[in-house]
This record gives C-alpha cells, sequence and structure tokens, in this order.
C-alpha cells in the first residue's frame, strides 16, 4: 500500500489552549468543512475526547455518501492529539494536530498519512486536489474566526 502524506500549518494570534479548546469540540468540524462535502457528526449530545474515543461521521465526496469513523488515539491537550480512520474511504488517514505556542499565539499543524484506492492516479486526479481544497477552506474559517487581520509571523515549515 502506497502512503501519501500532506502537510499543514496556520498561525493564529490566540493562546495555545483557546485554539486546542476549539479543535476539542468535534462538533466544530462542521464549521471546518466545506458545505460541498455535506458534513454532519453524528452524534447525540456532548462528546467527551480521550484516547479512544470514536466519532461518526456522514459526509459526501464526489456526490457519493460515506460514513466515517475515526478513533482518537492520542490526547495530550493543549499539545496534540491524533485521529484516526477506523472506516471510511481512505485505505489509511491518520491525522495528527498539533498546537505550539510561538510569538504570542499558536501553531496549528496537520500531519496526515493516508492512502487510497486506486493508487497514484486517483491520488493526483481527486484525492490531493480535494484535501487542498478542503484544508484551504479550513485556514480560511480559522483565519476568519481567531486572525482577522492575517499577519502571521515568518517561521520556516
Amino acid at each position: 500500500m502506497k502512503t501519501y502524506g500532506l502537510k499543514k500549518q496556520l498561525w493564529l494570534p490566540q493562546a495555545r489552549e483557546k485554539v486546542f479548546e476549539f479543535f476539542a469540540d468535534p462538533y466544530n468540524l462542521d464549521r471546518l468543512t466545506p458545505a460541498w462535502l455535506k458534513f454532519k457528526v453524528l452524534a447525540s449530545g456532548p462528546v467527551e475526547m480521550q484516547q479512544g474515543t470514536l466519532l461518526n461521521y456522514r459526509l459526501r465526496i464526489r456526490g457519493i455518501p460515506i460514513r466515517w469513523q475515526s478513533e482518537i488515539t492520542a490526547w495530550e491537550p493543549p499539545s496534540r492529539f491524533i485521529d484516526r480512520q477506523t472506516q471510511g474511504p481512505y485505505s489509511l488517514w491518520i491525522h495528527e494536530h498539533l498546537f505550539e505556542d510561538y510569538q504570542g499565539g499558536t501553531y496549528i499543524k496537520d500531519n496526515v498519512e493516508y492512502a487510497v484506492t486506486g493508487g497514484t492516479i486517483v491520488q493526483k486526479l481527486f484525492v490531493a486536489p480535494d484535501l487542498e481544497r478542503i484544508f484551504r477552506y479550513r485556514h480560511q474559517v480559522l483565519e476568519r474566526l481567531f486572525n482577522p487581520l492575517k499577519r502571521p509571523p515568518s517561521k520556516a515549515l
């Protein structure tokens, strides 16, 4: 199974605890996901995030209805957490969320390792462009919520 990687980062002028708190609420994924995915968290009440928590979602990828389940495999507030797909569209999906203090704000770093059915052609033509659009949208929403001035300090990846 060939795996691919995706690395993204965004600086927000907010305390790490405040940013982590936003990500600790799985219902905020609805806000961070583009409408074209028709994403919905499938839970009937508050969700206590911790290692071992299972999260269920419904979405559409290119019009195809998908059920997705993630397990929180690491939970280390306010520094990091990892979600791993246990059911869904990917052959492998492991998403590490890192939160680092930097110049009075927080760097959010996303490190994703994933594999797709269909290999390199499906990855290049469909999956990679979709993931770029999703993360671009996510960053736009986060900037609107936490960084309306959009002036990040310079820092190398």
